[in-house]
């Protein structure tokens, strides 16, 4: 977990430009994980810390083209990948902190987020900032395109009790933002949580 964003920016900016190279092969787990938030057509969805943007070609195909895609992320170098990939076609790129969204409340159906609450300074608060431009009933993914245990071990580390997509962690983080966990899927292949916006 971070402590600042000057940490996240410095840790992206120095990956942005091999960042897709380095993993070829997490088409399929997201398109997958895109199709699991079952997004109407015409729906307005957001990838929240976008990164290259890889979630936006399959976030654009599910909601059609009168829908609203939206790509948000804090690091300039990140988004300058997506663009130099063509992302920036599928959706509109916003350099943004989540933390602090510029959109209205309930002005969403969806937040798409890969990889994203590892990096959240203030999880609870971050989540609750999500839920806040997201329409009640609205959905949050929480997706990484290989599971935990995997993770851990590309890493070179252990997965420690703390580990806040631990689904015991999870659910009630979720709860006191704003959320209800709807699904949970943790093995090597991907990592999804699925959670529906309370009214």
């Amino acid at each position: 977990m971070s402590d600042d964003h000057t940490h996240v920016q410095e840790f992206f900016t120095a990956r942005a430009a091999d960042w897709d190279s380095r993993f070829p092969d997490d088409g399929p787990a997201y398109a997958a994980a895109v199709a699991a938030l079952a997004l109407p057509e015409g729906g307005r969805v957001l990838d929240a810390g976008c990164g290259t943007g890889r979630a936006l070609t399959p976030l654009r195909a599910a909601v059609g083209p009168s829908g609203v895609v939206l790509g948000a992320d804090l690091t300039p170098a990140m988004l300058e990948a997506a663009v130099r990939a063509g992302r920036d076609r599928d959706g509109q790129l916003l350099l943004a902190d989540v933390a602090a969204l510029p959109l209205r409340s309930e002005s969403l159906d969806a937040v798409f987020a890969a990889g994203l609450i590892a990096h959240l300074p203030q999880p609870a608060e971050n989540l609750m900032e999500l839920a806040r431009v997201v329409r009640k009933g609205g959905t949050l993914a929480l997706f990484h395109p290989i599971g935990r245990a995997a993770l851990a071990a590309r890493q070179g580390r252990q997965i420690t009790p703390d580990d806040l997509r631990a689904e015991p962690n999870l659910r009630p983080l979720l709860a006191r933002s704003g959320w209800r966990m709807t699904s949970y899927v943790d093995e090597d292949a991907r990592f999804l949580a699925l959670a529906a916006r309370e009214g």
